[in-house]
């Protein structure tokens, strides 16, 4: 189905990148991501470009030449889209990581794809800001978050990524390099090829620039542990949380088994196991976030009176 590198190929990749890996040289931890069951598969050749235009040249040779091509964040996920299954080249982002600008007048931030979630979540929050997605995987590159979507906690009140790119530039197979989507809030001309590739985990092209929508961030953030006897009643209290307009930043229901497990992992107990005589069965995981310590302080207070009543 695909070619074999050979020394002619491996030669014209080292003349468009200064940063290639071969036989020994390729770390081990490229041949997977974090979920075993996708096994172990080792490129043939590993590159870290440092630009677009180095992503566009590798792939321009690999597409004329029909070799495989893995691209690569962080190597956090777990849907077994960073395992190169043919071999081939791989395309490791994450030396791509500069927070390039921000725009403070309509609200967003542009950064190469190799930016750690982490990382931008600090550098928003030091000019005041909020990059809402929130995915459990802090370590991750935001390339990677949009190319899977990714979720998280926060998800409930401000959606999942994709609500929050507004442009992308994209290596296709060819080495053709695009540009989708626009800065500002309203475009609807055109086909949604921007959400087309949000998702698609690598299998369209190669996100190497984004530019993601910021908010100002909450002057006040709290989270409360909600302890149940039962995961249908835990379940049950979020929309009485949405009728009683309380919209909360962030949701997570645990069960007890889960619970337990991870406090053996981590070799500590924090979250009680009964309550007055009753066993805990669940536990709700609630965020609110306001703009003072008084407006949050009367959200605590309705949540408390909707928990109660929702056992």
């Amino acid at each position: 189905m695909y070619n074999q590198l050979t020394p002619e190929i491996i030669e014209e990749i080292k003349k468009v990148s200064n940063n290639v890996f071969l036989g020994e040289e390729i770390n081990p931890d490229y041949a997977k991501d974090e979920m075993p069951i996708y096994g172990t598969h080792m490129p043939d050749l590993a590159v870290q470009p440092r630009s677009t235009e180095e992503v566009a040249a590798v792939m321009k040779i690999c597409y004329e030449n029909n070799i495989p091509v893995t691209p690569r964040g962080a190597g956090t996920g777990l849907a077994g889209g960073a395992v190169p299954l043919y071999g081939g080249v791989l395309i490791d982002i994450s030396k791509m990581n500069k927070i390039k600008s921000y725009d403070m007048e309509n609200f967003v931030v542009e950064i190469e794809a190799g930016v750690l979630l982490n990382d931008l979540a600090e550098d928003c929050q030091s000019k005041g800001m909020l990059y809402p997605p929130d995915p459990g995987e802090k370590f991750a590159t935001v390339g990677g978050n949009v190319a899977t979507n990714a979720g998280g906690m926060r998800a409930v009140k401000y959606g999942c990524t994709r609500d929050y790119v507004r442009a992308m530039t994209v290596v296709l197979p060819t080495g053709e390099i695009v540009k989708l989507g626009a800065t500002v809030s309203k475009t609807s001309s055109g086909y949604s090829l921007l959400n087309l590739m949000i998702g698609s985990e690598g299998t369209l092209g190669i996100i190497t620039e984004l530019t993601l929508k910021v908010i100002p961030a909450p002057k006040s953030v709290i989270s409360l542990i909600i302890p149940y006897e039962n995961l249908e009643d835990c379940i049950a209290t979020v929309p009485q949380f949405f009728m009683h307009h309380l919209a909360p930043q962030a949701l997570e229901f645990m069960e007890k088994e889960v619970v337990m497990d991870t406090e053996k992992f981590l070799g500590k107990q924090v979250y009680p196991k009964e309550l007055e005589g009753t066993e805990i069965g669940a536990y709700l995981l609630a965020t609110f976030d306001g703009n003072s310590e008084e407006q949050l302080e009367d959200i605590i207070e309705q949540a408390s009176e909707v928990v109660l009543e929702a056992g």
